[in-house]
């Protein structure tokens, strides 16, 4: 008798390694299929211009609010922690470039500051996001 409900508790286990497969291979769609576009953090009302060149290979997006606020990767950065921040950013792809994307409110020391963060950080190739007209 023992025997048999000792068969019964064995029959009656779950099998989780079929539910585990189906995980992970739900992961992994996730991760393939999921957007990598990477975002500076904060919507920027970006002056106008008349002329104006594309940039497809930008590696570090970099807003300034209106109040003067530096968002790198949806974290507000201090102008301190800037040079730290782009460096290893930089480090992650160093062909890609910088996209500055200043709020038209937003004042000319703060895009300064910026640029001169990236210029002591090594990197030469900076641009500036405008709306294009």
């Amino acid at each position: 008798m023992r025997k048999l409900m000792g068969q019964e508790e064995e029959e009656n286990e779950i099998n989780l390694t079929p539910m585990l497969d189906v995980v992970f291979i739900m992961l992994i769609f996730f991760i393939v299929t999921a957007s990598f576009i990477k975002e500076a953090g904060i919507d920027v009302e970006r002056p106008d211009t008349f002329s104006a060149d594309s940039q497809d290979d930008a590696a570090i997006l970099i807003a300034i609010s209106p109040n003067d606020e530096i968002w790198i990767d949806r974290r507000q950065t201090e102008p301190t922690a800037l040079r730290g921040t782009i460096e290893r950013l930089h480090a992650e792809n160093p062909k890609g470039s910088i996209v500055i994307q200043a709020d038209e409110n937003s004042t000319n020391a703060a895009l300064v500051i910026v640029m001169e963060a990236a210029k002591a950080a090594g990197v030469t190739n900076v641009a500036i996001a405008t709306d294009n007209n």
